[in-house]
């Protein structure tokens, strides 16, 4: 199957053109995804919804199914995207249901905790071909972050991706987005970030117009922080616990003094404002 047409390829090649980044937003559950749609729609931004394997796992065809139902209905263009699928059980599961109609636009198909690029390459290319049939398109990463969030495993030793090697590797996989490793890393930050902006604009100049940009591990960083990643090639940017944190603080509040449905309306209302604020950051409020 073509991927012309493929929905997160096109919001990714829009933003990556008009120069603002798209928020990749990890959602747990039903009401962070009527969130995500909601706070979309009311900043007529672009969006996508994103998903770990540990929730798929859980929620299986009839949440991704809700997923997709929910983005691609919306008034604005919304992708589905299962993040860091490293396990073969949860790739089987997603290209299974792929392959009997029920299709994430994109995946992370994370094969970065292979020794050598040459491993990374054998170990995701055959799912790679596998999902491009089916008219997904897939996300790897180069090098390797270290740390660790809810719903991840957790990786203890970095590699910075050297950019001299990205055309070969993205040749070698036939993946259409990457995600470097520049200094960033999953969960909190103990220092600073320190991020090789040099890297950026070295694989924004060998893939412009051609590959879209990833960025993972985005906890606490500064709005200038985000801007600058776009300025230099981001145009996908993942984000968990920014909008996570305040639903779930909300929600557990919400819960030891109000009726249910309003604890959870009151939390979903949480998780939208994060997103709303997060669109401006990243200048993709009135793109859509």
């Amino acid at each position: 199957m073509s991927l012309e047409n493929n929905r997160t390829l096109a919001i990714l090649r829009k933003a990556e053109t008009e120069g603002y980044g798209i928020l990749a937003q990890v959602c747990y559950d039903a009401n962070s995804v009527i969130g995500l749609v909601r706070a979309a729609e009311k900043s007529r931004s672009p969006a996508i919804i994103m998903m770990f394997p540990v929730t798929l796992a859980f929620g299986k065809g009839p949440f991704l199914q809700f997923c997709l139902n929910a983005a691609h209905q919306a008034s604005v263009p919304i992708a589905v995207n299962l993040d860091h699928a490293t396990d073969p059980e949860h790739l089987e599961l997603a290209l299974s249901l792929a392959e009997q109609g029920v299709a994430f636009d994109s995946i992370m198909v994370d094969a970065s905790h292979a020794e050598t690029d040459e491993e990374n390459i054998a170990l995701a290319r055959p799912y790679i071909e596998r999902a491009e049939k089916c008219g997904i398109a897939v996300e790897v990463e180069l090098g390797r972050l270290e740390g660790g969030e809810a719903g991840l495993r957790v990786i203890s030793d970095a590699k910075l991706t050297r950019p001299e090697k990205a055309l070969e590797f993205m040749k070698g996989t036939g993946a259409r987005i990457l995600a470097p490793s520049i200094g960033n890393l999953h969960g909190l930050y103990l220092r600073p970030p320190n991020f090789r902006q040099d890297i950026l604009k070295d694989l924004q100049t060998t893939f412009k117009g051609s590959i879209p940009l990833c960025l993972h591990g985005t906890d606490q960083l500064p709005d200038e922080l985000f801007k600058e990643c776009i300025k230099n090639g981001i145009s996908k940017i993942n984000v968990n616990s920014w909008a996570r944190e305040p639903y779930v603080k909300t929600l557990a509040e919400g819960l030891q003094s109000k009726p249910l449905p309003d604890a959870i309306e009151d939390a979903t209302k949480a998780f939208e404002d994060v997103c709303v604020r997060l669109f401006e950051v990243f200048g993709s409020a009135g793109k859509a």
